[in-house]
Formats: structure tokens, C-alpha cells, sequence
């Protein structure tokens, strides 16, 4: 009865605010002034797990001087942090729920602090490596709970507005870190790059006893399937990775099967659980699962743009790196504009609305950058990219909304790693395939736009089915009452 209920909401019956889990409508969110404080805790420590995520990437050059190691390796400093963040999501949302949310995000950010204060005494490739594992496991957790505790920060009438806020704090974030990584590196010595977003721990930690009181459920923890689910996001994820490089390509894509066939075994094992490590109950749900989908063919169109761009800009075009690095500026930025807008309609309109226009808008601007000409002008790129990236803004929010709206509250925590999970698997999934295009020779030319213009029409008919699907339980629900 509640999937009924939250995938009739999608469909526009439950007036304008619509999209949210009718069980759970009318929650009240925290009281006033708890709730700025709460707020300013979740701000800090989701810029900080951003700002760690990027900042690296524009210091791998001076890492791979610095200590002695080739650039194909040092790319490993900032895959070994985007593998072990997507291992734990999952396994790390369920003991959220086992422990309470505000807990096991506090852990997380103690976590993160003392690994990244012993970035300080880093002097060798292989210790780096071990304290950027340490980050992502104390970011892993946090960003397990950030969700559910967003969903219990705000009334359930405002949770488009927050999750909104997020994107701000993401788009911000995500703008500042080449900026701030650069000037470290030409700056001061390079293990600050790792330790730079340590004060927005601490600033975090101090603030979160404003967070929602922690609400341990009783059972058992799976260990079996926690680390089972780990490993199969290693084969899959790594896989993916190893794949993108022509040494280990065969590697990768038996680790990729391999895969593949442990997913299907879990979900069968997960299936038959009360309270399964993978989700299956959330992703049975065609409101959560087509939702959970459609964000990650969005990931993998964004990520395969904005990790091609930069080769087409520099190689092709003739740009010099930091000519580059202003030039993918517009996207981030119009991303910290149209979010907060998109994230406040969510409240008012039903998600498939705001959701299909904005992906046909992202498509325009896909299909424009494929034809962008080689002697283009700067100007001509950031117009490109601002309708791109404004597409992709009116999407994402309301999208989210709609994933965390109808979730049980008690699956809030589950519901939301399975968005960060979707993520980092479009994202990790784009860099692989921009490493394959690359190794292909296909890289500098319109087949990357090609891919990107696919995987947002994949999204946009994710969405369109999502729709159709809710429409459909609506009428039957409505036979039904009538019948009665």
C-alpha cells in the first residue's frame, strides 16, 4: 500500500507539493534554531567530502615529481578514494540505521580528521595511499547518512528546498577545489592538499550535537552481506577502471563479469531479508528503482562530458590548462544557480515535469557541444555548457526529491546511499569509458558527445517509463476505491 501511495504522488495526485511518501507526509523537520545548526553541520562536512573528492586531481603532476611514480600510477591516489566511498555506501547505510544516522556520521568525520592529519607526515606513495583509503572510509560514512539526515533535518513540505541547499554546497564546492588545490601546490609543500578540508570536519563535529537524535534500530548486523556487497562494487567499479586501460583491459573485463554474476547472486541472497544491505525492497519500487537509474545514466553523461572536454579544449582546440580550467567554470556555476531553483519547484511540481524538459534542454546542449567548431571562442564553449549544465540542474534536484520523498523513513538512510551509490557508479563508469574512447583513438572528436547525448535520452525514457508506471498504479488504485 505505501508503494502505491508514494508512486501515485509522481503522477501529480497529491496536490501541488506532490512526490513524497504519503506515510510520512507532514513530518516537522527540526525546531528552530536547532535546525540552522543542523544545517551548517551537514554544509561542512558534504563541502568537505567534495573539496577532498576533486582538490587531488590538480596535484597529481607535482605527486608523481614529488614522489617518484608514473602518471599512470599516481592517478591511483584519487580511484583508490572513489573505490573505497562506493564499497562502503551501501553496508555503511545499513549500520546507520543499526547505530542511528547522527552517530555514525560523527565517526565518519572523526575518521576523516585523523587520517587526514597524518597526510601531514606522508612521505612515501604507498603510506598516501593508506591514509587516502582512511579519507574515503570516513567520508563513505558520512555521506552514507547525509541524506537521511537531511530528510529528518527539514519538514517533509521543504525537503526539495534542502536537497536543493545540497547542490548549492556540491556546485560551490566543486568550483573552488581546482582553484584552492592549485594555489596549495604552487604554494605550499604538497601534502596539504590532503589535510586542507580538515577544519570543515572539526567545524562539523562541533556542531552536530544539533544534528537529529540518533535512532538505533535493534537486530543483527549482516557482516556476511556488507562485505560480500563491498567486494562486488570492487570487482564491478575496479573492473570498469581496469578495463579503461589497454594493459589490463582483459583483466578488468573479467573482474567486470565477475561482477556481475555476484550481483545477481546478492540480490537474490538480499531478496529473501528483512532488512537487506542492498536495498531490493527500495529498488522494487518503480518510483525509487527507475529514479535510481535514470541519476545514474545523468552521472554518466555529465561525467562523460566533463572528464572529455578538457582533452577536446586543450589537444584539439588549442587551450592551455588553466584557460581550460575557466573554461569548465560555467558548468559548476550554473549548477550553484539553477539548483536551489530546481530543488524549491520539486515541492510544488511533480518530478517528471521539471525532469523530462530539463533533460531535453541537457540534450540541446549535448548536441551543441558536439558541433562546437575547433576555432571556437570561449564564449562560444561557456553558453554551451550553462544550457548543458541547466538541463542537467532541473533534473538532478527534483529527481532526488522524488528517490528520498517516497522512501519509508526508517529506509531513508538505504534510500540515500543508493543515490550516493549511483553517483559514483555514473561517474566512475563515464571515466572508464572516456579511457577507452581515448585508447580507441575516438577521444578528440564528437564520439564522446555522442555517448554523453545517449546515456541523457537513456535518463529521459528512465523518466518518461517512471511516469507512465505511477500514472498507471493511479488508475488502478482509483478502479479499485471505486470498486469499494
Amino acid at each position: 500500500m505505501l508503494r502505491m501511495r508514494s508512486d501515485v504522488k509522481d503522477a501529480g495526485a497529491a496536490g501541488p507539493a506532490g512526490d513524497s511518501s504519503a506515510a510520512d507526509a507532514g513530518y516537522p523537520g527540526l525546531p528552530m534554531p536547532r535546525r540552522f545548526y543542523a544545517i551548517a553541520a551537514i554544509s561542512f562536512g558534504l563541502a568537505l567530502l567534495v573539496i577532498d573528492g576533486q582538490i587531488a586531481n590538480v596535484a597529481l603532476p607535482t605527486l608523481s615529481r614529488e614522489l617518484g611514480v608514473g602518471e599512470g600510477a599516481i592517478t591511483s591516489v584519487v580511484t583508490i578514494y572513489q573505490l573505497v566511498m562506493v564499497m562502503g555506501l551501501l553496508p555503511l547505510a545499513s549500520l546507520g540505521d543499526r547505530i542511528g544516522h547522527r552517530k555514525l556520521y560523527q565517526i565518519g568525520q572523526l575518521v576523516f580528521c585523523i587520517a587526514s592529519a597524518l597526510c601531514f607526515f606522508v612521505d612515501s606513495f604507498s603510506m598516501l595511499l593508506v591514509l587516502r583509503a582512511g579519507q574515503a572510509i570516513g567520508a563513505s560514512m558520512a555521506m552514507a547518512v547525509n541524506v537521511a539526515l537531511v530528510r529528518a533535518i527539514y519538514p517533509e513540505k521543504s525537503l526539495g528546498a534542502g536537497l536543493g541547499f545540497n547542490s548549492i554546497i556540491i556546485a560551490s564546492s566543486a568550483a573552488l577545489a581546482p582553484t584552492l588545490g592549485g594555489y596549495i601546490v604552487a604554494h605550499f609543500p604538497w601534502q596539504a592538499v590532503f589535510f586542507v578540508a580538515a577544519p570543515l570536519a572539526v567545524i562539523s563535529l562541533l556542531l552536530g550535537r544539533a544534528l537529529p537524535d540518533p535512532q538505533p534500530r535493534p537486530g543483527k548486523t549482516d557482516w556476511t552481506g556488507g562485505i560480500w556487497s563491498a567486494v562486488t562494487m570492487a570487482l564491478l567499479i575496479g573492473g570498469l577502471q581496469l578495463a579503461s586501460h589497454e594493459n589490463t583491459r582483459w583483466l578488468g573485463i573479467a573482474s567486470v563479469v565477475a561482477g556481475v554474476a555476484s550481483t545477481w547472486f546478492l540480490v537474490k541472497r538480499e531478496s529473501t531479508r528483512d532488512r537487506p544491505i542492498v536495498p531490493v525492497d527500495l529498488l522494487k519500487m518503480p518510483v525509487i528503482g527507475l529514479s535510481a537509474l535514470a541519476a545514474v545514466a545523468v552521472f554518466l553523461s555529465a561525467g562523460a562530458l566533463m572528464i572529455t572536454l578538457p582533452f577536446r579544449l586543450e589537444q584539439g582546440m588549442g587551450y592551455s590548462p588553466d584557460q581550460v580550467g575557466l573554461l569548465l567554470l560555467p558548468f559548476p556555476l550554473t549548477m550553484l544557480f539553477v539548483s536551489p531553483t530546481a530543488g524549491w519547484l520539486s515541492d510544488r511540481v511533480a518530478a517528471s515535469k521539471l525532469g523530462v524538459p530539463g533533460l531535453i534542454v541537457a540534450i540541446i546542449g549535448l548536441v551543441l557541444l558536439a558541433m562546437l567548431p575547433d576555432d571556437a571562442g570561449g564564449l562560444d564553449v561557456a553558453w554551451r555548457l550553462s544550457i548543458t549544465a541547466a538541463g542537467f540542474g532541473f533534473f538532478l534536484a527534483p529527481n532526488s526529491r522524488l528517490a528520498i520523498g517516497n522512501a519509508p523513513m526508517h529506509r531513508s538512510a538505504a534510500a540515500g546511499g543508493v543515490l550516493s551509490t549511483s553517483r559514483l557508479l555514473g561517474q566512475a563508469t563515464a571515466a572508464a569509458v572516456v579511457g577507452l574512447l581515448l585508447g580507441l583513438g575516438l577521444g578528440l572528436g564528437p564520439v564522446p558527445f555522442y555517448v554523453s547525448i545517449g546515456f541523457a535520452v537513456l535518463a529521459a525514457a528512465c523518466t518518461m517509463f517512471r511516469f507512465n508506471t505511477v500514472t498507471a498504479a493511479q488508475a488502478r488504485q482509483s478502479e479499485a476505491s471505486a470498486a469499494l
